[in-house]
């Protein structure tokens, strides 16, 4: 019996099989994110905001901060999964493009499949083998993310909230909108308030320097380039009343489709229709300043006034665009000019530009041409003035003012009045640009 038992156990001592696994984690890798090219030959560009910090983590197509060029501001999202090492720029330094922006601190997966080290105690005949145990490893994730969208994830940062403090109230526990600003009034609640006789000491002399750059810094050199330009003035007057009719009777039947229509759009395309017959209008110089170059296509700019400065996008091909077209090319680019989400390629290759000084209250101006362009008109406010009509009779009227501005090396005086006699007719028998509609 002793005898039996001590062979079993030296049978099961000879298939003993001892198996080590080895499993290396996550390892983490330092990447430098490069500032990558934007388009339009932009070379260089101003850091606007930062929407991540160091210690931070960022996903995939997260937003890492804004930049803005000499021709539209653009956001730079993430190409990686991982945690902000190092910011390259301060909010208001020139970056580089192809230089180094942010440094990562990315995961780089290096998971080997598990190896058995087989060491045998010892050897008695053949046996079957041992059957292998699976063994599965679920990766952990180190960086303890909270689930959130990079919206969210840009309000927290901007509140100094972290996300780790806020109870999520979505799907797997999402961090919501909601959640933010609930954490924020729960936050303020418990603050003590200032006392009442605290007063802010408000600065009320001394000077302040502050950079040109982004939009301002495109003005500044766009406005030399145009003062290089012998330029003249041209200015008329435009009977308004036909066209102020008109919009009455189409603005309730736009306004039940949620179109608001201003006579801007009105302006661009008889403009259009102007340089149909006219085309030097639509031209520019070559660099050696020894050809002209006519351009068939009317890409017409509209200056806008924004938070951040002037801008000049441009409305491509009108000449094919009927009047509801141009008014939603017209209400996006604005819209996008406010939001400083123009793109590169609307304030590129404009060819003639206006400017609607009246929709905040001037009469007449002196518009400057925008380079290479050699014509700008500026529209001023609509007015209602008694005139004497075909019978020399006084009848209520609103007219509204013309100020030209050409470039003299291309455009004589006598061209640019029949252009604007063009465009009074027009605009003053609108019915001629409804033919295209």
């Amino acid at each position: 019996m002793a005898l039996r038992l001590l062979t079993k156990m030296r049978f099961f001592n000879s298939a003993l099989t001892v198996r080590h696994f080895h499993l290396t984690s996550a390892a983490q890798k330092l990447t430098q994110f490069t500032l990558s090219d934007i388009g339009e030959g932009i070379r260089e560009v101003t850091v606007k905001e930062w929407f991540v910090k160091v210690g931070d983590n960022v996903e995939q197509f997260e937003d890492i901060c804004l930049v803005e060029s000499d021709k539209a501001s653009v956001t730079i999202t993430s190409r990686y999964d991982g945690i902000i090492k190092n910011l390259y720029y301060e909010v208001g330094d020139i970056a580089l493009v192809g230089k180094p922006l942010v440094d990562i601190d990315t995961i780089e997966s290096e998971q080997e499949e598990p190896k058995p080290d087989v060491t045998k105690a010892g050897k008695v005949g053949e046996t079957p083998p041992i059957p292998k145990t699976e063994q599965i490893i679920h990766n952990v994730d180190i960086y303890n993310k909270k689930l959130a969208t990079p919206a969210v994830r840009r309000i927290a940062m901007e509140y100094n909230v972290k996300l780790t403090d806020v109870p999520g109230s979505g799907k797997d526990g999402r961090i919501m909108k909601e959640d933010i600003l609930n954490f924020l009034n729960q936050a303020t609640k418990k603050t003590e308030k200032l006392p009442t006789d605290e007063v802010q000491v408000v600065p009320t002399g001394g000077e302040k320097i502050v950079p040109v750059s982004g939009i301002k810094k495109v003005m500044v050199r766009t406005m030399i380039e145009s003062s290089k330009i012998p330029t003249f003035g041209y200015y008329d007057e435009v009977n308004m009343t036909k066209l102020v009719e008109l919009r009455k009777d189409i603005k309730y039947f736009s306004k039940s489709k949620g179109i608001t229509i201003t006579y801007l759009p009105f302006f661009i395309k008889a403009m259009s229709k102007c340089i149909e017959i006219y085309p030097e209008l639509n031209s520019s110089l070559d660099e050696s300043n020894e050809n002209i170059i006519i351009k068939y296509y009317h890409n017409i700019g509209v200056a806008v006034d924004t938070p951040k400065g002037l801008v000049v996008p441009n409305i491509k091909n009108v000449q094919n665009l009927s009047i509801a077209q141009i008014n939603r090319e017209l209400n996006t680019l604005m819209d996008n000019g406010r939001n400083g989400k123009l793109l590169p390629n609307d304030m590129t290759k404009g060819t003639i530009s206006i400017s609607n000084i009246g929709a905040i209250g001037g009469t007449y101006a002196v518009p400057l041409i925008n380079p290479p362009e050699v014509c700008i008109l500026a529209v001023g406010k609509i007015r209602s003035v008694p005139q004497f009509n075909e019978d020399h009779k006084v009848v209520h009227s609103h007219v509204c003012y013309l100020s030209w501005t050409a470039d003299h090396r291309i455009i004589d005086g006598a061209t640019m009045a029949r252009f604007s006699n063009l465009f009074k007719q027009y605009v003053e028998n609108p019915s001629l640009l409804m033919l295209d509609l």
